[in-house]
């Protein structure tokens, strides 16, 4: 604690760091928001993980060493929303689905002008997504993270990275263009 400087026992943080904190960290909250409800595919969840996020950041933001705050906050967000996906799905059934085992049949035209239009059959296509190449694809299109971002918030190689999102890219492009593949007048295989 800096000399002279109390905390005043709500989260532990003198008015120094309280203040930084609200100039590094709470912009980035609805990014944090966003990257939770796509992880975890539901609203009144995402809302719950997003607080726990953030209480985890403003508890541990005297360990923040400075950098990418946005980066560090999205971090924080991933392992909250692993965490509690974690527990409440303890078989594991976050297991990436493998459409080589189970493939799809494309929706009918009747069917998809039903469903509505282009922009939910993306967000659907993008929530189909096996979760790895989702937090990949979200952070990258709709948060604008760089690769070495996205690294860091995810804890993998940067290599790995840009395979995952080019993979990501193609099954969200095979699932949205009709006759790219994944059909059933193609017979459900890859071309």
């Amino acid at each position: 604690m800096r000399p002279g400087v109390k905390p005043d026992g709500r989260d532990g943080l003198d008015a120094v760091d309280r203040i930084r904190f609200q100039q590094l960290v709470l912009p980035h909250l609805d990014a944090a928001f966003n990257l939770s409800r796509w992880l975890m595919r539901d609203r009144a969840e995402a809302e719950d993980a997003t607080q726990e996020a953030m209480l985890r950041a403003l508890r541990f933001f005297r360990g923040y060493q400075g950098g990418d705050a946005r980066a560090w906050l999205l971090q924080i967000v991933r392992n909250t929303c692993r965490t509690r996906l974690g527990k409440s799905n303890p078989a594991g059934t976050t297991t990436e689905f493998d459409e080589d085992l189970h493939p799809q049949v494309d929706e009918t035209p009747e069917a998809l002008a039903i469903a509505g239009d282009e922009r939910d059959r993306l967000m659907r296509a993008i929530e189909a997504l096996p979760a790895r190449f989702r937090e990949v694809l979200v952070l990258r299109e709709f948060e604008g993270c760089s690769y070495k971002e996205i690294a860091t918030i995810t804890s993998l190689p940067m290599g790995t990275v840009m395979s995952t999102l080019a993979r990501a890219r193609e099954k969200l492009q095979r699932s949205l263009v009709p006759g790219s593949g994944l059909g059933a007048e193609h017979g459900g295989g890859r071309q």
